[in-house]
């Protein structure tokens, strides 16, 4: 008995050897398939990138070319095709932007027109030539685009526009589209969406005939400026303090109303991007009201009108702007000092510092 033990160890540990032997040649034929497959397998021609879309997808007139006939065309080069911005940098059209935007006319998804938008901005900015030979016609399309069902592709189309935008010779047709972009921005609580249609206003001339949608927009404006985001926030002020200096735009921005923790927004702890915008605001403000031709006028406001929030008899606008003064930041106080003046001496009695009373200062006569 006490030999067989010993026997049937050695028979075990023999078998495990074989097991281990097996398995080894088995995962080294294995490995072996893997890399013979990954050697002969070819990169696929094209992928579902935006600019191979637009490749494949065919321009007005033309015929879609099968991947296989691409293969000899891309390899007679003998070497890369190099990116677009280095062929326009030597003076060839690439004609990547025109594919992209012969692509959005085909019926696509609302991924796929998103990363089209996408890869159409990025173009712009980089291929200047090719963006400026483009034409009103693909600002008309890109406006179509607004109307899209998907919020990812009404943004991306707002930020292809702002690309557009900065091109002179498209800013009248793309201010066709300030009606629409406008109702987006008061109709779609988004906050992407509030930052590409904000930052496209800005950067246009905002026409006459956009002043009774404006008027209509302004309480959704203010809402944007209390809400808890920095970047729309400071877009939309930048909007307010741009439509502030319009005479018959004055009294609608002075008598929306706002949440009683307004002045938050003058708090030292804000970022300092946020106080400067917002103390442009509250200067160019100051500076209408005092203007001899609002004067002329008796206005009345509501309680919680933004007029009251900033220069009524129980604002507290004159304790944070002293607190300001001495801000981290040379900027910030430097226009918190303006506000100051502004709101001690009307617009019309700047020039004679001597006839700024004290009686007409937000100030107390100690501070």
């Amino acid at each position: 008995m006490g030999k067989s033990i010993p026997r049937c160890l050695e028979q075990l540990d023999f078998r495990k050897s074989v097991v281990g032997l097996a398995t080894a040649a088995g995962a080294i034929y294995l490995l072996y398939k893997a890399i013979r497959a990954g050697i002969k397998c070819k990169p696929p021609l094209c992928t579902t990138s935006p600019i191979c879309i637009a490749r494949e997808c065919p321009g007005p007139g033309e015929r879609a070319v099968p991947q296989e006939a691409a293969a000899p065309e891309a390899a007679s080069e003998g070497k890369p095709e190099g990116l677009a911005i280095e062929r326009e940098r030597h003076g060839r059209d690439s004609g990547e932007l025109r594919r992209l935007l012969n692509s959005l006319e085909c019926k696509q998804d609302e991924y796929t027109k998103s990363m089209v938008l996408h890869s159409i901005t990025r173009c712009v900015y980089l291929l200047e030539a090719e963006a400026s030979a483009c034409t009103t016609d693909d600002i008309r399309l890109l406006g179509d685009m607004l109307d899209d069902n998907n919020n990812s592709v009404k943004i991306q189309a707002l930020n292809a526009l702002k690309a557009f935008s900065g091109i002179r010779k498209f800013r009248l047709k793309i201010q066709e589209h300030t009606i629409k972009v406008l109702e987006l921005i008061s109709t779609i609580w988004d906050t992407e969406l509030h930052i590409a249609g904000l930052r496209l206003l800005n950067n246009l001339p905002l026409p006459d005939f956009v002043h009774p949608q404006l008027r209509r927009v302004m309480p959704a404006l203010t809402e944007i400026v209390q809400s808890d985001y920095i970047l729309p926030q400071v877009q939309a002020i930048r909007l307010m303090s741009y439509l502030a200096q319009k005479n018959d735009l004055l009294y609608d921005i002075l008598n929306c109303q706002v949440h009683s923790d307004f002045l938050n927004l003058f708090q030292a702890t804000q970022p300092g991007s946020l106080l400067l915008e917002v103390l442009v605001l509250a200067e160019r403000l100051s500076e209408g009201r005092n203007s001899p031709h609002y004067r002329a006028v008796k206005w009345h406001y509501n309680e919680q009108s933004l007029h009251e929030a900033l220069f009524g008899d129980e604002s507290r606008l004159a304790d944070r702007l002293l607190a300001l003064v001495i801000h981290p930041e040379e900027d910030v106080q430097i226009q918190a000092c303006k506000v100051i003046v502004s709101l001690q001496c009307p617009q019309d009695l700047r020039v004679r510092p001597s006839s700024c009373h004290s009686s007409h200062s937000y100030f107390k006569n100690g501070e």
